[in-house]
């Protein structure tokens, strides 16, 4: 999450259209691009620490399990991480974000897939805002919000409506997050982010389906669980559950490693983040100095 641009700012932000680099405030994309008119598009957000990618490898996976799953073949992402790598090196940038986003590219509108059509890869950097940084300490207040997303949401897509929806309902509310449920009561994960809570000294998170998106940082966070000894188990949590964990917290590519000390106006636990998120908080920092010191990603 990053607060709005202004327009020197969009001057800063560069893009890579197709190979071209250029000031974001200078991109121009059809109007019949059917990712504009379909959301018939996937995208990545990576975290740059220090001038170089992290996670670049896992996120390139799951861009590569996205395309495959909307049909969309005949990517070269080997030369789009290349694109990525010259974008952050011709800004300079040090703490940044890279959003990567493809389309199916421009057509005459019609819903099946166009054989004419060439598909668009887009991709921007920009400086990191970090809007985490004091709440990663004092930790989160967060709602619950019916899941009203589609069936796949372990695609990355750019179809968000549903947890623009929901994010606009927790902003409203005061909150930084809302954590999504479905008619059961199942709680899948934030508009944003994934979630995990304590409960005894067990680590819960959901598994990975097809109602979640599979969380780069959040199987970072199991990798390091793992390596510190924290036992976890992946188990759904009911909305009904949140009142009586210990702790909760959230994982992303920008929150990182995020506490959240009240659910719909009711602490969590003692209202405070708790131990297992404070050494997991350890973990993932240990991981990207060492990173940065060596660009060695985790195991």
């Amino acid at each position: 999450m990053q607060r709005p641009k202004s327009s020197d700012e969009l001057m800063k932000t560069l893009a890579n259209l197709n190979g071209e680099i250029m000031p974001l405030a200078e991109v121009k994309i059809s109007a019949l691009d059917r990712g504009f008119l379909f959301g018939d598009a996937v995208y990545e957000v990576l975290r740059v620490y220090q001038g170089k990618p992290w996670l670049q490898r896992e996120h390139f996976e799951r861009l590569q399990r996205s395309l495959k799953a909307i049909r969309m073949p005949g990517i070269d992402l080997q030369e789009l991480r290349k694109r990525v790598l010259e974008t952050i090196a011709a800004g300079g940038f040090a703490e940044a974000t890279v959003y990567i986003q493809i389309t199916r590219g421009a057509y005459l509108r019609s819903h099946a897939f166009p054989a004419e059509a060439t598909p668009l890869e887009f991709l921007y950097v920009q400086e990191l805002q970090d809007v985490y940084r004091e709440s990663r300490l004092s930790g989160v207040a967060v709602i619950t919000h019916p899941d009203i997303r589609w069936a796949r949401c372990d695609i990355k897509s750019t179809n968000l409506l549903g947890n623009v929806l929901a994010m606009q309902a927790a902003k409203e509310a005061g909150c930084l997050e809302a954590l999504l449920y479905s008619p059961d009561g199942t709680v899948t994960e934030g508009t944003h982010t994934s979630l995990f809570g304590v409960k005894g000294d067990m680590v819960l998170t959901a598994p990975n389906s097809n109602a979640v998106l599979p969380g780069i940082t959040r199987a970072l966070v199991l990798r390091l669980a793992k390596s510190a000894g924290i036992p976890v188990r992946e188990q759904i949590l009911k909305k009904d559950d949140l009142g009586g964990v210990a702790e909760l917290f959230l994982t992303g590519t920008t929150a990182e490693v995020l506490p959240v000390v009240q659910v719909d106006g009711r602490p969590v636990g003692d209202g405070c983040p708790g131990p297992f998120t404070r050494r997991l908080q350890q973990a993932y920092a240990e991981a990207v100095a060492a990173f940065v010191l060596g660009s060695v990603e985790p195991a």
